[in-house]
């Protein structure tokens, strides 16, 4: 019950930032030019400050190897989601992309902190880094159609790959915890934007929406049924044959069971694809999460050990 309360309380927040969005665009205080501009700031500063704000913790042997372990479970949960959603959406992309990419950062960090603690963030590093990393290569090459000619450049020379390195530099060099305070704010104060900037957002995507065939489209269902149902449900066994402690499997499964991450409308702005469509993954799943997330944690609770 109340993790239920946890998630209820989290999509009311969204609603919230995403309502703010809707009446901007109505109200003609913001239009499409200026959402994209919104959307160039996340991608270009605000994720970044994120991966880099989730490293600044204090670095010991230990942690070393928690974060290996966490990388482990983070790359076998995603790569599962992705070749599921790439089996049961081959010619769609954005749905290839919505399916493969979870909501990990604005649902699953409060959900963490509200279960197993504020140190138990750390467990989501490996899998936030992995994610954005792949949304900037994988989920672009899809939405771009240039997923052949991705090259080693592509790869290394985007905000998202550059910020993780300098992520995990000052994490293993032990300055997550000497660095000037005033860094530290100002990197914290920037990522603390991601989630009401990428929600406002998706709120003037909204506006631009046909609400009556979000709710009466049986394919967003299947894809929604897809990333809140059967993608975790086939993640749990991979998560339970793999190293690594209770709390951290458990940590990685509600970053798995969380619905569609909202940058995949996002990338669809900036890569011109249908990103009313978009909005419409994020907007159902998340919806839709309030009755799901409860059931997959339980049911993940019982069967991994």
């Amino acid at each position: 019950m109340e993790l239920a309360l946890i998630i209820l309380r989290q999509t009311l927040l969204m609603s919230v930032y995403m309502l703010i969005g809707y009446l901007l665009f109505k109200g003609r205080k913001i239009d499409v030019a200026g959402s994209r501009s919104f959307a160039a700031m996340l991608v270009w500063v605000i994720i970044p400050s994120t991966v880099i704000k989730s490293c600044l913790v204090a670095y010991s042997p230990q942690r070393l190897v928690e974060l290996a372990q966490c990388f482990l479970l983070a790359a076998a949960v995603l790569a599962l989601a992705m070749a599921v959603s790439r089996l049961c959406f081959k010619k769609d992309p954005v749905a290839q992309f919505a399916g493969s990419f979870s909501n990990a950062g604005f649902i699953g960090i409060p959900l963490v902190q509200a279960s197993f603690g504020d140190e138990a963030v750390f467990y989501l590093l490996g899998i936030i880094i992995l994610l954005n990393l792949l949304q900037w290569t994988y989920g672009t090459g899809l939405l771009k159609g240039e997923r052949a000619h991705m090259t080693a450049k592509t790869i290394l020379l985007n905000p998202v790959t550059i910020a993780a390195i300098i992520g995990l530099a000052i994490f293993v060099t032990g300055l997550g915890t000497r660095l000037p305070v005033i860094l530290v704010s100002a990197v914290s104060g920037v990522a603390a934007m991601n989630a009401p900037l990428a929600m406002i957002v998706l709120g003037v995507y909204l506006a631009q929406v046909d609400i009556k065939h979000m709710l009466t489209s049986g394919k967003l269902y299947w894809l929604s049924a897809l990333r809140l149902l059967i993608i975790p449900c086939l993640t749990i066994p991979v998560i339970a044959l793999l190293p690594g402690t209770h709390s951290m499997k458990m940590t990685l499964m509600i970053a798995a069971a969380a619905p569609v991450g909202a940058n995949v409308a996002v990338f669809c702005q900036l890569y011109d694809r249908d990103y009313a469509y978009a909005c419409e993954t994020v907007t159902q799943s998340t919806v839709l999460s309030i009755l799901t997330l409860p059931l997959i944690t339980a049911l993940a609770g019982m069967l991994i050990h």
